[in-house]
C-alpha cells in the first residue's frame, strides 16, 4: 500500500502540471503540495491537521498578497488552495485570485484558474459576475483551448441573469467546424435549459439540427436536452420517434466508431438514454409503440454479454417494454430476462431483478407468482439492501388478504434496521398499509403502536397526524368508531401503567391526545386513574417540553372529581411559574378549567356528533375590525416572509445606491428575489404553507412560518384522504389457522406441493401462499398505485354537500395539534360571516333554473356560480317614514298575484345589455306592492348594476328616488334622467356603473329607495347587494417581456400554496390554470415546464400578476400588484376556485 501512495505522490505534480520542465516528476520530494500531502498523512489527530492547514493557508494568503508573485507561482498556490478547500477548510481569500488567474494567465494557467473558479464558487456567488467578460472574450478567441475552457465553465456554472449576454455566442458555436466545440456548446445550452428554459425556446430547431449532427458525440449531447423536454411534454415530440429508433438501430448494429465501445458494447450510455426517451414517447400510445417493437427486440437479443453494462441496458429495455403499449412476444422475453436476474447468485443482478420486478409487478402482478419462492428466500438474504428491495416489492403487491404477513415481515426488518432512511421509509409504508387494509381494530391499533415505538421521533409527522385524524373523524359506522377508540384507550392505559419512559416522544403525544379525548368512553375508568400516569410523565427528565404541553392539554380535559382536581392543582403549582411560556399557559388553563367545571363543559364539550366547520381561510369576517384598526393608525399586516426579510436586512449593511432607492412597500422582497418570474424559481421564499419549512433546523431567529396555515385549506401538514372505492367486493379477512392456510395453499396451482418436503421448505411454501394470496386471480388483486377492488376497512366518513373538503382538513388538523382551550373555543366560532339568511321562497324556487348558463347572441355564457356560494343574499329591509311614523312589518311575497318568475325581468334589460352575460336576478327587498331586484352585467371595461323596481299594484307609484352608496366601490348613475314614476303593473330599470376603489374579498352596495303612494305618507326602505371581487376581474393581455417589466415595478405581493388539480387528460399545472382562467377570468401569458405566468386587471386598469409553480405536490402561487389589498383578496378567490372544482 505504501508503494501505491509513493507512486501517487510522485506522479501528482506532473498530473497537475506544477512544473512544465522535463523531469518535474523527480522534484516531488521538494514540491510544496507533495510536502503538504505527506505531512497530513503523517498526522495522528484532527486537531494537528487543523493546525497544519491553518499554517498552510496563512502561507498561501501571504504569497498571494505579494506583488512579486508570478502567474506560474499563482498557479501552484491555487492548486494548494484547492486541496485545502477539498479537506473542508475555507480559503475564500483565494477566490478573487482564481478569477485573476483565469483572466490574465496563459492557456495552461487559465486552465488552473477556470478549474479553481468552478470548484470554489457556486452559481449564485457574487464574484462570478467578474468572470463574465473573461468568458465572453474567450468565446470569441481563435484558440480552441480557450473556447473549450469557456464553454466548460458556462456548462458548469454561470449566472442566470447573464445568459442573454452570452447566448448568441454559444449559438454560433453550434456551427463550429470542430466537433468538440459543437458538443460543448450543446451541453452549455442544456445547462441554460435547466436553469432558464424560457431563454432557449427560440432555438429548439437548432436542437433538432444537433440531433442529426454527423458527429456521434454532438448527437449524444443533444439527447440530454431532448430527455428533459420529452419528460415535460411527450406529445410535442412524437414526430421524432422514428429518428430516435433509427439512431438506436445504428448504435445496436455497431455502426458507431470503435471509440464509443465500452467492453465491446457499442455506446451503452447512449443506448440507455435512447431507451428512456422511447419509453416516454410510447407510453399509452399504440401507434408510436409499434415503431419501437423491432429495435427493442434487437436490443434484448444483442445485450446478452456477461458484463455489468449489458445488464443496465437489459434493465432499461425491460422497463421500456412494460411502459409502452404491450406486445405479447416482447413481454415474454422481458419476463424471462427478469427471471434470469432474480435467479442469479450474484447480489448485484439479484438486486437488479428485484428492482425490475417491483416496477413490472404494477403492470403484470402474476409475474411475481413465478418467482415467489425466490422472493421468500430474499427475505432471509444476509444483504440488507436485498431485504429492503424485497420488502418494497411486497409492498407493491399487498392486498387485503396478505397484509398481516407482509406487515409482520416489514416490522421484523424495522426492529433490526440501523439505517435512518430505511426506518423512515418503511414506517410510512407500514402505516399506509395498516390504515388501508386493516382486518380488525385490534390488529390496527397494535400495528400502529409498533410503528410509533419502532419509528420513534424519526418518522414523518404526518403519520401520527393521520392516525389521530382517522380516530377523530371516524368512519361510516358509529359502532365501529366507538370500538376502535375504546380499544385504543385500553391499549394506551396499559402502556402508561408499564414503562412509558421507554416510549418515543411522538408516541407519548399520541397517547396523551387519545386519552384526553376518548378515555371518558370507558364508563368504569375513573379520570384520576388516567391523570396520575399522565402526571408521572411530566416528572420524567426525558419528557420534552412539547410532550409536556400535550400532557397538560390532556389533563385539562380530564380534571373531574375531587381527586382529579387535586392532581391537577399539584401540577399547576409546579408549572405555573415555568420558564417555558407555553407550559405556563397550559398550566394556567388547567387551573382555570379544574376550578370551573361549567366553563370546561362549555368549552371542551364532548359532543361527537358535531359537523365539521367550514373555515373562512381569508378571515374576511375580521375585515371590519382591520379597517377600524388601520383607520386608528395601526400598522398594516406583513406576511412572515416579509418580516423575516426586513429583519435580515436590518442586521446587514445596505449597499444599495441612493439613486436606486425603491418605495418603502417594496421591501416585501429582497432585491435578489425581485427578478421577473420568468427567471425565478419558486422553490424558495414561499411563506407559511411550504411543507419544507418543517424539516429545517432551528435557528436563533423567531420562527413565524406556519401561522397563517391554521386558517387556510392546507392547514397544518395537509394530508390527502384515501380515495374511496365505489366497487366493493367482499373478500374474506386473512386466516391464520393451519387448516385455513392449507385451503389457501390448495387454491394456487403455481405452488409446488411435493409429498416428502423438509420442514423448512414447508414453512417457506406456507409463507409464500400467505404473501401471494390474492394474486392468482385478477378479481382480488390490489396493487399500490392502482384502483382498489377490495373494500377498505377504515373508510372515511362521507361529508355532506354543504361542507367542503377543506373544512374537514381544518378541523382534523386543529384536533391533533396541542391547541389551548381558548383556541378551540375560537375555532368553533370561525364561521364565514358573509353568509346571510337564505333567499325567500319565491326566489329559491328559481335557483336551479337561474343557475344554468344563459344563451346570448355571443353564445352560451356561463354564470358566476360563486355568487350564491359567497353569500350574496338579500338583507331584510328596514322601513322608515319621512314623518317619523313607524310602518308595519313587511310581509314579502305574500301577494298571490305577484309574478314569481324572476326570469321575466331579464326581458326588461336595456338593448345594449341584453346580449351580454349577466348574473342571476336577485330579489333585494319587498314592501306592499313594490319589489326591488337586481343583477350585474359583465362588460369588457366596466360592471353595470341593474336595479329593477316592479310595481304590482293597480296605481302608479310616484316620486321614486333611488340612492346607492358603497365604501369599497365608486357608484355612478348611467342614466342622466332617472325614472321618477312607475306605472301600474310595470317595471322601471336603473343602471349604475361600478368600479373598485378599495379591494375586498366581497364588496357591498347599500341603497335606499323612497317613493310616494297615491294614498298615504311617503315610504322608504333600505337594501344591500353583495358581490364578489371576481366580478370586477378582466383578463390582461401582455407579452412575457411586458410581464417581466411590470413585475419588477409592483410592490405589493402575497404568496401561498394552493391545491393542485389532478386531471387524467391534462398536466396538473395546465388543469389548475385552466380552472383559474375559467372561473376568475385570468389570462395565461405563458406556461414553461412546471411554471406558469398569468395576468389580470381590476376594473378599471389596476393590474395584478400571478406566478404559479408546481412544488411539492401543490401549486405555489405568487401574486403581485400595485394595489395594496388586491393580491390578498385574489388569492382567496383562487383558493376557493380550486377547492370547489
Amino acid at each position: 500500500m505504501s508503494d501505491v501512495v509513493e507512486k501517487t505522490l510522485t506522479a501528482l505534480p506532473s498530473l497537475l502540471s506544477l512544473d512544465s520542465q522535463p523531469g518535474s516528476a523527480k522534484l516531488s520530494s521538494t514540491s510544496k503540495l507533495g510536502n503538504l500531502i505527506r505531512g497530513i498523512t503523517e498526522l495522528t489527530s484532527k486537531h494537528e491537521e487543523e493546525k497544519l492547514i491553518q499554517r498552510e493557508l496563512a502561507s498561501i494568503k501571504e504569497q498571494l498578497s505579494s506583488p512579486n508573485t508570478t502567474m506560474r507561482q499563482m498557479k501552484e498556490l491555487m492548486v494548494r488552495a484547492i486541496y485545502c478547500e477539498s479537506l473542508g477548510y475555507e480559503a475564500s481569500f483565494s477566490y478573487i485570485h482564481a478569477i485573476k488567474l483565469a483572466q490574465q494567465g496563459t492557456a495552461l494557467e487559465k486552465r488552473v484558474g477556470y478549474l479553481s473558479v468552478s470548484l470554489f464558487l457556486n452559481e449564485s456567488h457574487e464574484l462570478l459576475l467578474l468572470l463574465v467578460n473573461t468568458v465572453l472574450k474567450d468565446l470569441q478567441s481563435t484558440n480552441l483551448i480557450e473556447v473549450c475552457m469557456a464553454l466548460t465553465v458556462v456548462s458548469q456554472m454561470f449566472p442566470k441573469d447573464m445568459i442573454p449576454a452570452i447566448l448568441p455566442l454559444v449559438e454560433e458555436k453550434l456551427n463550429h467546424p470542430k466537433e468538440i466545440i459543437r458538443r460543448k456548446a450543446v451541453l452549455a445550452l442544456y445547462k441554460f435549459y435547466l436553469i432558464a428554459p424560457n431563454q432557449v425556446q427560440h432555438i429548439h430547431n437548432k436542437f433538432r439540427k444537433a440531433l442529426c449532427d454527423k458527429d456521434p458525440g454532438v448527437m449524444t449531447a443533444s439527447l440530454h436536452i431532448y430527455l428533459q423536454m420529452i419528460q415535460e411534454n411527450p406529445e410535442g415530440y412524437k414526430d421524432l420517434t422514428a429518428s430516435f429508433v433509427t439512431i438506436l438501430k445504428q448504435v445496436v448494429g455497431g455502426k458507431l466508431p470503435m471509440d464509443f465501445n465500452y467492453h465491446s458494447v457499442p455506446a451503452p450510455w447512449l443506448q440507455i438514454q435512447l431507451l428512456r426517451i422511447l419509453s416516454l414517447l410510447g407510453k399509452n400510445d399504440q401507434s408510436t409503440s409499434e415503431i419501437m417493437y423491432e429495435v427493442l427486440d434487437e436490443s434484448l437479443q444483442r445485450a446478452e454479454m456477461n458484463h455489468n453494462i449489458t445488464y443496465a441496458i437489459l434493465y432499461e429495455c425491460v422497463k421500456c417494454i412494460y411502459t409502452i403499449h404491450p406486445k405479447s412476444d416482447l413481454l415474454e422475453k422481458a419476463a424471462k430476462c427478469i427471471g434470469n436476474f432474480v435467479l442469479s447468485p450474484k447480489i448485484n443482478l439479484k438486486y437488479l431483478g428485484l428492482k425490475a420486478l417491483t416496477y413490472v409487478v404494477q403492470q403484470d402482478p402474476k409475474l411475481a407468482l413465478q418467482h415467489q419462492m425466490t422472493i421468500i428466500e430474499c427475505l432471509d438474504h444476509p444483504d440488507l439492501i436485498i431485504k429492503r428491495e424485497t420488502l418494497e416489492l411486497l409492498f407493491r403487491i399487498t392486498n387485503g388478504q396478505n397484509v398481516m404477513v407482509i406487515v409482520e415481515k416489514m416490522l421484523d426488518f424495522l426492529r433490526i434496521s440501523t439505517d435512518d432512511y430505511t426506518t423512515i421509509d418503511l414506517v410510512g409504508k407500514v402505516a399506509e398499509l395498516a390504515e388501508k387494509y386493516a382486518p380488525d381494530n385490534e390488529w390496527f391499533i397494535e400495528t400502529m403502536n409498533t410503528v410509533f415505538s419502532v419509528g420513534g421521533d424519526m418518522m414523518q409527522p404526518d403519520i401520527p397526524n393521520n392516525f389521530l385524524k382517522l380516530l377523530s373523524e371516524g368512519f361510516d359506522s358509529e359502532e365501529e368508531d366507538r370500538k376502535l377508540r375504546l380499544f385504543a384507550v385500553d391499549s394506551y392505559v396499559s402502556l402508561l401503567q408499564g414503562e412509558p419512559g421507554k416510549l418515543p416522544q411522538r408516541f407519548l403525544q399520541v397517547i396523551s391526545w387519545v386519552l384526553g379525548e376518548y378515555s371518558h368512553l370507558r364508563e368504569d375508568l375513573e379520570p384520576v386513574t388516567v391523570l396520575r400516569p399522565l402526571a408521572k410523565l411530566l416528572d420524567m427528565r426525558q419528557t420534552s417540553s412539547e410532550t409536556k404541553s400535550w400532557v397538560l392539554m390532556a389533563m385539562t380535559k380530564l380534571c373531574e372529581g375531587r381527586a382529579g382536581v387535586s392532581v391537577a392543582q399539584e401540577v399547576c403549582e409546579t408549572y405555573s411559574s415555568s420558564m417555558d411560556t407555553v407550559l405556563r399557559q397550559r398550566a394556567q388553563e388547567l387551573q382555570y378549567f379544574s376550578q370551573n367545571s361549567e366553563l370546561r363543559a362549555r368549552v371542551l364539550h364532548r359532543d361527537t356528533g358535531l359537523e365539521p366547520l367550514e373555515v373562512d381561510s381569508s378571515l374576511s369576517f375580521l375585515d371590519g375590525f382591520v379597517s377600524e384598526a388601520l383607520a386608528a393608525g395601526a400598522a398594516p399586516y406583513k406576511p412572515p416572509h416579509q418580516r423575516q426579510e426586513e429583519l435580515a436586512q436590518a442586521k446587514a449593511l445596505s449597499l444599495e445606491p441612493y439613486g436606486l432607492s425603491l418605495p418603502i412597500s417594496m421591501s416585501s422582497c429582497s432585491i435578489a428575489d425581485r427578478q421577473s418570474p420568468t427567471l425565478f424559481s419558486m422553490s424558495s421564499g414561499l411563506s407559511g404553507d411550504s411543507t419544507d419549512l418543517s424539516h429545517k433546523g432551528g435557528s436563533a431567529t423567531l420562527k413565524l412560518d406556519g401561522v397563517k396555515r391554521l386558517w387556510g385549506r392546507e392547514g397544518y401538514l395537509p394530508q390527502k384522504e384515501p380515495v374511496e372505492e365505489t366497487a366493493q367486493v367482499e373478500v374474506p379477512s386473512p386466516l391464520r389457522s393451519p387448516n385455513q392456510q392449507a385451503e389457501a395453499d390448495s387454491s394456487h396451482s403455481q405452488t409446488p406441493t411435493p409429498t416428502p418436503t423438509p420442514e423448512p421448505e414447508q414453512e417457506k411454501q406456507q409463507l409464500a401462499s400467505s404473501l401471494f394470496f390474492g394474486l392468482s386471480s385478477q378479481s382480488s388483486v390490489c396493487l399500490m398505485g392502482k384502483s382498489e377492488l377490495a373494500p377498505q376497512r377504515f373508510r372515511r366518513k362521507t361529508k355532506g354537500q354543504g361542507s367542503s373538503s377543506g373544512a374537514s382538513d381544518q378541523i382534523s388538523n386543529s384536533l391533533i395539534s396541542a391547541t389551548s382551550a381558548v383556541d378551540n373555543l375560537l375555532c368553533n366560532n370561525l364561521l364565514d360571516s358573509s353568509i346571510t339568511p337564505e333567499l325567500p321562497v319565491s326566489s329559491s324556487k328559481q335557483t336551479p333554473e337561474l343557475s344554468q348558463s344563459l344563451t346570448t347572441a355571443n353564445g352560451t355564457c356561463e354564470l358566476e356560480a360563486e355568487l350564491t356560494d359567497s353569500g350574496i343574499k338579500e338583507s331584510n329591509p328596514s322601513l322608515v317614514r319621512n314623518n317619523g311614523l313607524v310602518a308595519a312589518d313587511p310581509a314579502p311575497h305574500e301577494d298571490p298575484d305577484r309574478p314569481k318568475d324572476l326570469k321575466t325581468l331579464s326581458s326588461h334589460l336595456p338593448a345594449e345589455l341584453s346580449e351580454l352575460c349577466h348574473s342571476e336576478i336577485t330579489p333585494l327587498c319587498t314592501i306592499q306592492s313594490l319589489d326591488l331586484s337586481a343583477c350585474h352585467v359583465q362588460k369588457q371595461d366596466s360592471l353595470v348594476l341593474v336595479v329593477f323596481i316592479t310595481n304590482s299594484s293597480d296605481s302608479a307609484i310616484q316620486q321614486i328616488l333611488l340612492d346607492l352608496d358603497s365604501e369599497q366601490l365608486e357608484v355612478s348613475c348611467v342614466s342622466d334622467s332617472p325614472v321618477e314614476e312607475v306605472r301600474s303593473h310595470s317595471v322601471a330599470v336603473y343602471q349604475y356603473s361600478l368600479t373598485v376603489k378599495r379591494p375586498s374579498v366581497h364588496v357591498e352596495v347599500v341603497g335606499m329607495v323612497s317613493y310616494q303612494l297615491p294614498v298615504g305618507t311617503p315610504q322608504a326602505m333600505q337594501f344591500s347587494y353583495k358581490l364578489p371581487l371576481t366580478s370586477f376581474i378582466r383578463p390582461l393581455t401582455v407579452s412575457t417581456e411586458e410581464y417581466g417589466a411590470m413585475w419588477l415595478s409592483f410592490s405589493h405581493d402575497t404568496k401561498q400554496n394552493l391545491t393542485l388539480i389532478i386531471s387524467d387528460g391534462q398536466e396538473p399545472l395546465t388543469a389548475s390554470l385552466n380552472v383559474l382562467t375559467k372561473k376568475l377570468k385570468l389570462h395565461i401569458v405563458e406556461i414553461i415546464g412546471v411554471e406558469g405566468i398569468l395576468a389580470c386587471r381590476l376594473l378599471r386598469d389596476q393590474p395584478c400578476l400571478m406566478h404559479c409553480r408546481v412544488h411539492a405536490g401543490s401549486l405555489a402561487v405568487w401574486l403581485r400588484s400595485p394595489v395594496p389589498d388586491l393580491p390578498d383578496c385574489l388569492i382567496y378567490h383562487c383558493q376557493r376556485a380550486l377547492q370547489e372544482h
